[in-house]
């Protein structure tokens, strides 16, 4: 295969409206089934180096990348494997810091494909891998080939049915857990929690960041239904301070005045569970020293997620995409930036919860461009502005556009260069924002394919 069949193979057996992520809970456990069948024909390379393992609602991206730094800082070779990806499928499949080449993603594909084609016939009542199961074994395959000495692996969704789920980590991180994916996952945070913390192995210990009670406790039950140590926020670590500087203490001891390249305050949770990872890893003989969590942490990039595209007006862009992201979202802009008018370009999922959304937004703006993404899975923009009507102030100025592109315009053609405008409510519209200030490049063959 070339990259463009290789990319085509991949979406064409991806679901979940479209999306690469497919509904693991279609067919139960018949996903891991799956995964664990391709990956024993490649004989298990997840078993070939140690893993963390990253679980959660909120964070559990920005945390395995704090972690990812803080390791490459420690002078190892790190694999990373994250969802969903900004503007090419490769960013999914990081090592050190860098996607897969197009020609290793096609190698590897092909690779894949005719295992594929085999389990399909092999096991007819499992049927093929989905994308998301196929990607999840390239991911182990590729950090195999290129002898990464650790990956770090977060959860496409949930975490019990989710397929990297057939890994055995060396330490399990759950974030923060809230309200999200409640039709697939539960509609009551101990459901969730539930379903999040089936990452946790027997044996294995739990690195745990701030979380609601309920969730909390159900993970703690979870944990020691498993006899996983647990290291929890709050508890066995505190901090203090803001992004630009704060202080981290716990059984590793204190560390002073660290600082983050992400802004935000939940960044500050993110870095210190990342941190917490690390120093299990200390206790399985993978050393990892206070100067290599403070330069892994200052050094640490990850795009889409309050990110500061333009100067005058101030331009941020960052993909909230519920409720309680939407939350953090607001408080970091308090903390970090000033303004005349605060300025929405807005562009949310029809299955996110739109009207909590917009409860806590709208109040906030003195304006929102309500916008759709390319991707099928956006709502249309009439949904989105009737919720921002409801719950903005009187006068509020609501406007649609068809386009991310023509909202953006349009909102910087109003700006003054005292204002701030906020791209949010999705990935997908942060994607697209970033392409139209030249900060990434679509594949445009991947979204033609995606979105037809």
């Amino acid at each position: 295969m070339d990259y463009r069949e290789a990319i085509a193979y991949v979406i064409e057996r991806s679901g979940y409206d479209r999306g690469f992520v497919a509904n693991p809970f279609d067919s139960e456990t018949v996903g891991l089934r799956r995964t664990e069948w391709l990956a024993n024909a490649l004989g298990r390379p997840d078993q070939r180096y140690p893993l963390v393992h990253v679980a959660g609602t909120k964070g559990k991206g920005s945390t395995a990348a704090f972690a990812s730094a803080i390791l490459q800082a420690s002078g190892r070779k790190v694999g990373l494997y994250t969802s969903p990806h900004l503007h090419t499928f490769r960013e999914r499949f990081q090592i050190d810091g860098e996607p897969i080449g197009r020609e290793a993603f096609a190698q590897l594909v092909d690779e894949l494909a005719p295992l594929n084609a085999r389990l399909g016939q092999e096991r007819p009542e499992w049927g093929e891998a989905t994308a998301f199961e196929l990607t999840t074994v390239l991911a182990f395959l590729a950090f195999a080939r290129a002898e990464v000495d650790l990956a770090v692996i977060e959860v496409g969704l949930g975490g019990r049915l989710d397929s990297t789920n057939i890994i055995d980590p060396t330490v399990s991180v759950i974030t923060p857990i809230s309200f999200d994916h409640m039709a697939i996952l539960g509609t009551t945070l101990a459901q969730i929690a539930a379903e999040k913390a089936g990452i946790i192995k027997p044996g294995r210990p739990v690195v745990v960041g701030v979380q609601p009670d309920e969730a909390r406790v159900t993970i703690e039950r979870i944990a020691g239904e498993r006899g996983g140590p647990l290291v929890l926020a709050g508890r066995d670590w505190q901090t203090s301070g803001t992004s630009e500087s704060f202080d981290l203490s716990g059984p590793w001891g204190t560390y002073e005045r660290l600082s983050l390249g992400l802004v935000g305050q939940h960044q500050v949770e993110n870095a210190a569970t990342a941190v917490a990872a690390c120093w299990q890893l200390e206790q399985a003989g993978i050393t990892v020293d206070e100067v290599a969590v403070r330069a892994g942490l200052a050094g640490v990039t990850w795009p889409g997620r309050l990110e500061v595209v333009q100067e005058r007006p101030k331009v941020v862009v960052d993909g909230a995409h519920n409720v309680d992201s939407i939350r953090r979202l607001l408080a970091a802009l308090s903390d970090h930036f000033d303004w005349h008018n605060l300025i929405f370009v807005l562009g949310i999922a029809r299955d996110k919860d739109i009207a909590g959304m917009l409860e806590l937004l709208a109040p906030r703006a003195d304006r929102i461009l309500v916008t759709a993404s390319e991707s099928p899975r956006a709502s249309k923009p009439r949904a989105i502005a009737i919720a921002a009507a409801q719950f903005g102030a009187a006068g509020l100025s609501v406007t649609e556009s068809p386009s991310v592109t023509e909202a953006l315009s349009q909102a910087l053609a109003e700006a003054t260069p005292s204002d701030l405008i906020c791209v949010t409510g999705s990935l997908y519209v942060v994607a697209e924002a970033r392409e139209a200030f030249g900060l990434g490049q679509a594949d445009e063959f991947e979204r033609e394919l995606l979105y037809r």
